[in-house]
């Protein structure tokens, strides 16, 4: 499925950061993310949130260049022709990446690939869900005999809702529900070949979502990103419950008793403890590991997650953090910073199309908004020392263990610099002869 971890770091078949590079023994999916410009709608998604970047980057290298250029030439100060040179790239390359967003992202980034070959280029979203399905099911059926661990990450309930025309129109709740039921047919198809296979008893299953709806993702006056129930805010806000707070499904027949709710808080960081306690390794003693294994707390021979306290980030920044208190039960959660909603009511950064995560498009609070979450899971009446008289004890405990969770982090180079997010023709996966990419390996084997 959707991979999402970039693909090459410095040639175009270094495959640096693809699956088969990170422990993964077959890889079938998407590389990149799922983006309106693949289906081809009239609403850019990744363009509306570049081109203006692209643009003012273009403009100040070639200010830039200019400026240089003529001292040069004037005698005014001394520069070298390469450093001229190579801001005179760097423009042009933004330029061109400004220039494809308004038209080739659909044949650069939704593709394809099976290991380390391309297989469509673009992707034939009509077949996509399909393809998915076999897929999986293929590796189950290659993998019965022995142990596998099998990471189905689904295209479905993320924008533009690609869904089959056998799912269209049959949920109430518009194009969404049609999405949901689809994958949920999935779902089904995939436990019915573990049930076939006689792997139902042996076999742990974790079904859940990365993040909350995408409460800016509209069409007209659809909703297209979800709904949230009573939860303040949505994806990519950092600590509203919106955002964060998802369900959480496991089955292991045999093992884990049906029906059974647990209240707990627990994270997607615990999967990877998780599946290496089931397959009955040790996880790395050279590094902190944020998640615990789920199993104890699954089978009743614990109480309490193994989190006290959990940080919410938005890109680097920390805005929210949370504190079960195991002594009284109360679920406090402070937030540092919060997002400005556009309009200001309306619970979603709907004139940004995404919510930032610094700058003035967030509110920092000092001292920060305190929640409690047991009482008011909402967010919607904000603690003070006048209100609340554990106040400052909570937010003196909260800041202990901000400080002790800031000594754990290791400083690593920033991913989302200008430099790593400019198009880069020489890292571009292409199937055909670049700038020509475009092959449909499928349909010819077919």
């Amino acid at each position: 499925g959707k991979w999402h971890m970039g693909v090459n770091c410095k040639s175009r078949r270094d495959h640096c950061h693809h699956p088969l590079n990170h422990g993964f023994d077959y890889f079938y999916g998407m590389p990149f993310t799922l983006l309106n410009e693949c289906q081809g709608t009239d609403d850019p998604e990744l363009a509306k949130s570049l081109q203006d970047t692209y643009w003012l980057y273009t403009q100040m290298i070639i200010l830039a260049v200019l400026t240089l250029l003529i001292g040069k030439l004037a005698n005014l100060f001394s520069v070298k022709w390469k450093i001229i040179i190579c801001l005179a790239i760097c423009g042009l390359l933004y330029f061109i990446s400004w220039f494809s967003s308004y038209g080739f992202t659909k044949y650069w980034n939704c593709i394809l690939m099976r290991n380390h070959d391309i297989t469509e280029q673009p992707m034939n979203l009509e077949k996509t869900a399909s393809n998915m399905l076999k897929e999986a099911v293929s590796f189950i059926e290659r993998n019965k005999h022995r142990l596998f661990l099998l990471f189905v990450s689904l295209l479905h309930v993320h924008t533009p809702l690609i869904t089959t025309e056998k799912f269209q129109g049959r949920s109430r709740h518009g194009l969404y529900g049609d999405n949901i039921e689809e994958m949920d047919w999935m779902v089904g198809r995939l436990l019915d070949v573990v049930d076939k296979e006689g792997l139902k008893n042996t076999t742990f299953t974790y079904f859940a979502s990365d993040h909350g709806g995408s409460l800016e993702a509209h069409r007209g006056n659809a909703q297209l990103g979800g709904w949230n129930g009573i939860y303040k805010g949505g994806k990519g806000m950092g600590g509203w419950e919106g955002g964060i707070r998802v369900p959480g499904i496991v089955r292991w027949p045999g093992v884990l008793p049906a029906g059974t709710v647990t209240n707990e808080l627990t994270s997607l960081m615990d999967i990877f403890p998780t599946v290496v306690h089931l397959a009955g390794g040790a996880v790395p003693q050279d590094r902190v590991i944020d998640g615990h294994t789920l199993l104890p707390l699954l089978r009743g021979t614990v109480q309490h997650s193994g989190h006290e306290f959990m940080f919410h980030y938005c890109g680097v920044f920390l805005h929210a953090v949370r504190w079960h208190q195991k002594d009284s039960g109360s679920i406090w959660k402070a937030h540092y910073a919060t997002p400005v909603f556009q309009p200001e009511a309306s619970g979603a950064c709907f004139g940004r199309g995404i919510c930032p995560c610094f700058g003035d498009g967030v509110t920092h609070h000092d001292p920060p908004l305190l929640f409690d979450l047991s009482q008011d899971p909402s967010e919607a009446n904000p603690l003070s020392a006048d209100t609340e008289p554990l106040f400052d004890t909570v937010m003196r405990r909260i800041g202990v263990a901000v400080e002790e969770h800031h000594k754990t982090l290791t400083p690593v180079p920033q991913q989302l610099s200008p430099y790593n997010n400019i198009w880069k023709p020489w890292l571009q996966p292409c199937c055909g002869v670049f700038p020509f990419c475009w092959c449909d390996e499928e349909n010819n084997k077919a």
